[in-house]
């Protein structure tokens, strides 16, 4: 089998008519913010489908302890001063998800995700019987890690199965259905007052994709580019290779990435962790107004990762990316000093902004690295953009400490992003509708370091610099 060709070993054998490219499967109709999709085969589809469906319930748990966050201080007696430390903490539970991307370099795309989404269901659904602060946060530690391996090994999926005209709009739909999540526990967090337990009954909510994952186990395929990697790959390759490899072969790459995913996530995490709290605390609305802007505005608000994947697949990653950093940046400096109606449209925009944003660095951290070692980036992206987000969520309580504003606090956070389009123009390649084998080589290893680097633009350049 070759990368492009098939495989026909196991629960992912292909099937004769994978490659039928005028197949659109039923639930497309039902998702019209997956605007001017592409002519994908039937395994894509297919791939797309289960891969989305299992990320959808990871950020409805995300985004359901931002909503129900006042329920949930309220009923374990968390201290004001002490909402982001203790959100902080909860969000380094992506930190353990690195490890789980090593396995998935080791082992395969397939058998790990199916692992994380039993652990993270499982782990959501204890959250609803946690008994005090600890056990919650505890149990949402470990949660974050799981539902967040998950989520990095969909886009390494996605990477892996589509197209090089196309990964941009797969990547983007991805996270336009996972955003679903979001409105799913907007929906249901609506109702938070009328159910018998309250915020703990939306987090049983959690455990329906156990009833989804026997059928994921029988049709989920391993990527075409990981078996075929595995064909040449020796038998006792170390669970550190992928690791080793990575900062040895493209050092610049990964710490460009990194600086770049962490200023966002120290920017964007305590926006987004405080952004029901502002509405209900400094304009009092309630949670069913909460609970309706984020299913309607957001249905608008995530079409950014169809547009953002469909313009960088189009116009380039780079310049699209910087784009968005920049909108968002000046979106959420607005919207937490915005009143009255303007709120809802500075929101919508807001959203669009960010999910774009997230949308190109995803399709940025999957391209730039070879098969053999790209979830193990994908792990260290995350690693890094979870540090940022924790250190910004703890910055974000010494401000408040010195300012007494949550909201002028985060706008101060959001402004650190601006560097980031600094270093994408600098140091990023550009990477759209090229193959990923052409993007990202399996250079040979020297004894100390890689013989040739990667320039900007992907030519091959000698080793003097970084």
């Amino acid at each position: 089998m070759s990368a492009s060709g098939h495989n026909a070993d196991g629960p992912e054998a292909t099937h004769a008519d994978d490659h039928d490219r005028t197949y659109r499967p039923r639930w497309l109709y039902y998702t019209p913010f997956l605007v001017r999709a592409p002519e994908l085969t039937r395994r894509q589809w297919r791939v797309l489908g289960l891969v989305a469906v299992a990320s959808l319930f990871e950020l409805y748990d995300l985004y359901l302890f931002q909503l129900a966050l006042k329920y949930i201080q309220a009923d374990l007696a968390i201290p004001e001063a002490q909402l982001g430390l203790f959100g902080s903490i909860v969000r380094s539970g992506a930190l353990p998800a690195f490890l789980v991307a090593l396995v998935a370099d080791r082992f395969g795309r397939r058998q790990v995700l199916l692992f994380t989404i039993l652990a993270y269901t499982l782990l959501t659904g204890a959250t609803a019987f946690a008994p005090d602060l600890y056990t919650f946060v505890g149990l949402q530690f470990f949660a974050r890690t799981f539902a967040v391996a998950e989520t990095l090994l969909a886009g390494v999926v996605i990477t892996e199965e589509f197209d090089p005209a196309n990964r941009g709009w797969g990547i983007g739909a991805l996270g336009a259905i996972q955003a679903c999540g979001a409105g799913l526990a907007a929906l249901l967090f609506a109702l938070i007052d009328y159910l018998p337990f309250g915020w703990r009954s939306l987090y049983l909510v959690g455990l329906v994709p156990l009833l989804l994952l026997a059928y994921w186990r029988r049709t989920l395929p391993e990527t075409q580019y990981f078996a075929a990697h595995c064909a040449t790959r020796g038998q006792g390759t170390s669970m550190l290779r992928p690791l080793v490899d990575l900062v040895r072969m493209y050092p610049g790459r990964i710490m460009a990435v990194a600086v770049v995913v962490f200023l966002l996530e120290l920017a964007e995490s305590p926006a987004g962790f405080f952004g029901p709290k502002y509405l209900q605390d400094a304009h009092g609305w309630t949670p069913q107004a909460i609970g309706l802007m984020t299913l309607f505005g957001g249905a608008l608000g995530i079409v950014g990762n169809t547009v953002a994947g469909r313009w960088s697949d189009r116009w380039g990653r780079r310049q699209v990316t910087m784009v968005f950093i920049l909108s968002q940046v000046m979106l959420t400096i607005l919207y937490y000093h915005a009143f009255g109606p303007i709120l809802v449209l500075l929101w919508i925009a807001m959203i669009f902004a960010i999910l774009g944003a997230n949308v190109a660095l995803k399709a940025f951290g999957t391209e730039l690295f070879p098969t053999s070692y790209r979830s193990t980036a994908a792990g260290l992206r995350i690693v890094t953009g979870t540090i940022g987000g924790s250190l910004g969520l703890l910055l974000e309580s010494v401000l408040y400490g010195v300012l007494g504003s949550h909201w002028l606090s985060i706008s101060i956070l959001a402004a650190t992003a601006l560097i980031g389009p600094v270093f994408i123009h600098l140091f990023f390649p550009e990477t759209a509708g090229r193959r990923l084998d052409e993007v990202s080589p399996e250079l040979a290893l020297g004894p100390y370091r890689s013989p040739v680097r990667w320039g900007r633009h992907g030519q091959q350049r000698p080793r003097r610099t970084l």
